[in-house]
């Protein structure tokens, strides 16, 4: 077959500035343990962003939540390891776990309205983060901080001294990368960033936070449902199903040429603003239950390519010509080798 690698912890590039290997993270319930995250791998390089997609359910948001150490209390890590910058974030605890929250990892939280205290001035929210994180001793200090950081996200000045409720959609999800930028972290979680907003004020938030990354030079991680925002301002794009990551790679050629079957009903229930009219597709079935999902494949219920293997053995995450692809039959380059279907098979029924 062509040349084609299996690795442990997945795909985890040498100068990745965010470094994620083998993370899996349950939630207990009364019905069940769902296992949310599992064993997903994926690196982030300095100055670089990259997108996680998938339907909802999927684990992108659980992943984001990790990685800031801010799970809910039925939130169980069980393993793996998140890098940044020489440390390992899930290692931290009590105030290694505040100092490095927003100082190194900043989130941009999909309810912009929720996220901000409602009784406190947007700028004194701001302030505050800034002063905790010992960037400005004097408050005036940090209030000009924060009215440069307005400026680079394109609000007035005054709306420093308004509440959330004040604001706008747009306003509010500007504020809160304000809130991000403050403390000039290596890299910054969007989650949702566009939420509830009208498509023109999407735009303009993706294009801010494009040129802002671009301009300062930090890491950034979108978390979206929405496939046409990581085509817009992503470099890389990874593909989450049933709490697995099924396929990565460079932004454009997975848009070009999907791997993963599941990646291509994605793509193909998207219509297009440009090119031919084409008829979309939808994916029949339902996302599997994750307290008791499927063996196999997780997707095998829903793909069509699906065989007996697929029913029996997790395919591992390999590298193709052009990314990585967790399928026993994707899309491009060859069939897997059988010695590789047969060990999987093998450890799968062990």
């Amino acid at each position: 077959m062509g040349e084609t690698a299996s690795v442990a912890t997945g795909p985890v590039r040498e100068r990745a500035a965010l470094s994620v290997e083998g993370l899996t993270m349950h939630y207990l319930t009364r019905h069940g343990t769902v296992r949310a995250v599992d064993g997903v791998s994926f690196g982030l390089e300095p100055g670089g962003s990259m997108g996680l997609v998938g339907e909802s359910g999927c684990g992108k948001s659980s992943i984001a939540l990790s990685l800031m150490n801010l799970l809910p209390d039925n939130g169980r890590l069980i393993s793996g390891r998140v890098m940044l910058g020489g440390e390992d974030l899930l290692a931290m605890e009590g105030s290694e776990v505040r100092d490095f929250r927003w100082r190194r990892v900043a989130m941009v939280f999909q309810a912009a309205m929720n996220a901000m205290d409602p009784v406190y001035r947007v700028g004194d929210q701001i302030v505050e983060a800034i002063q905790n994180h010992g960037l400005e001793t004097r408050k005036d200090a940090a209030r000009e901080r924060v009215a440069r950081l307005f400026d680079v996200v394109g609000l007035p000045r005054p709306v420093m001294t308004r509440f959330p409720h004040e604001l706008s959609g747009g306003m509010r999800q500007r504020a809160m990368i304000a809130m991000a930028l403050s403390c000039e972290p290596d890299l910054i979680i969007a989650d949702e960033p566009t939420t509830a907003l009208d498509v023109i004020v999407q735009d303009r938030i993706l294009r801010e936070l494009k040129r802002i990354q671009q301009e300062l030079g930090m890491s950034m991680l979108y978390i979206t449902h929405d496939i046409a925002v990581v085509a817009e301002v992503t470099e890389r794009t990874g593909v989450m199903y049933a709490g697995q990551l099924v396929e990565l790679g460079d932004t454009s050629q997975l848009f070009r040429q999907a791997m993963h079957p599941y990646t291509k009903a994605l793509l193909s229930s998207f219509p297009s603003v440009a090119g031919e009219k084409r008829h979309l597709e939808t994916l029949a079935g339902e996302p599997p239950n994750l307290i008791q999902p499927p063996p196999g494949c997780r997707f095998h219920p829903r793909c069509p390519l699906a065989t007996d293997i697929c029913r029996t053995a997790m395919p591992p995450l390999v590298e193709f010509a052009g990314g990585w692809a967790a399928c026993w039959h994707p899309l491009v380059g060859e069939e897997p080798d059988p010695e590789l279907v047969a060990e999987e098979a093998g450890r799968d029924g062990a």
